[in-house]
């Protein structure tokens, strides 16, 4: 009897499809809800080895991601030569996980195929994939041709040291990791780019001081002047970065319809207190003046305080 993947929930299960070399039901497995069934059925997989490589490639087109994943994986424990031009192709993958793994799996095949591939993707714009592509050209005991070169292998270890000791080579390895979308990485790269203190650096600052976060900004600001940027200059690259601010109107329009929200929402703790306040009059001039005189009462008092919240939004500083 064929075992549904979906109802395999026990070791028992993944042995016997092992035994019955249900290729189909191991590979669905794989993206299994329990991570224990996951894992046993890619032990599996990977058991049976170069037995199950048609099945293995075939499956690389699902669109499931886990499944693609875990297929990856065994690819590279089995070892199997036939799956380093597939792997390849996957390094273009959209996803970054899966470029990442594929990266992996590479280096633990070890064909030399993988070698030009691998050191493209040094180059791509996700830390994961570049720390995969270095793991993997280790691996693969390949030695760079140039300084660059071997800058780009750095970077993608993220050795920031031996970056700073590289000296120029490492400008545009450390230009690319400026770009990347994890803050600690650029924070990194622009500090070692003022460590390295070169003319070539200032395109990457300049694209610093533009950065969404303020550490990288401050980074570039004081990495400028060593890669010879003048401190006259800051202000108007500091000027083109995403500007901030609490929007007045809104805060306004809170304040009218629930008075003590819209300072609250700039982040100012007293307006709770503005909007209990609120709720207990409201209450009692309603019961002791009536509904028309709480209104007449009341509004303009809602009035003042959204121009207020307004007021105060319009001189908050943009970040």
């Amino acid at each position: 009897m064929v075992i549904p993947w979906d109802l395999a929930t026990s070791s028992e299960d993944i042995t016997r499809m092992k035994e019955r070399r249900e290729f189909r039901g191991l590979i669905r497995a794989l993206r299994h809800r329990n991570l224990d069934v996951q894992w046993q059925a890619s032990e599996a997989l990977t058991e049976l080895g170069q037995e199950g490589m048609d099945h293995l490639l075939a499956a690389l087109r699902t669109r499931n991601k886990d499944i693609r994943l875990g297929i990856i994986e065994v690819l590279g424990e089995i070892g199997d030569s036939r799956a380093v031009d597939p792997l390849i192709a996957l390094l273009s993958d959209r996803n970054n996980e899966i470029r990442w793994e594929s990266a992996l799996a590479l280096g633990e095949i070890g064909d030399p195929r993988a070698v030009e591939p691998l050191k493209e993707a040094l180059q791509d714009p996700d830390r994961y994939v570049r720390y995969g592509a270095a793991v993997a050209l280790g691996q693969l005991e390949w030695s760079a041709a140039s300084p660059e070169e071997y800058g780009f292998l750095l970077a993608g270890k993220q050795d920031w040291k031996s970056l700073s000791g590289l000296g120029v080579a490492a400008v545009r390895p450390l230009s690319l990791a400026a770009k990347d979308l994890e803050k600690s990485v650029r924070v990194n790269s622009i500090r070692t780019l003022g460590q390295i203190g070169d003319e070539k650096a200032i395109p990457a600052i300049y694209g610093a001081l533009r950065d969404p976060d303020d550490q990288v900004r401050w980074e570039a600001v004081m990495a400028a002047p060593k890669c010879g940027i003048s401190a006259k200059f800051l202000p108007r690259g500091l000027s083109k970065r995403p500007k901030t601010r609490k929007s007045p109107f809104i805060a306004g329009f809170l304040n009218f319809i629930l008075p003590g929200i819209g300072y609250f929402w700039l982040g100012k703790w007293w307006g709770v207190l503005i909007f209990q306040i609120d709720i207990y009059m409201t209450v009692w001039i309603y019961q002791t003046q009536g509904e028309i005189a709480a209104l007449d009462v009341l509004l303009p008092i809602y009035l003042i305080l959204a121009i207020h919240a307004w007021y105060i939004a319009r001189r908050m500083p943009e970040f």
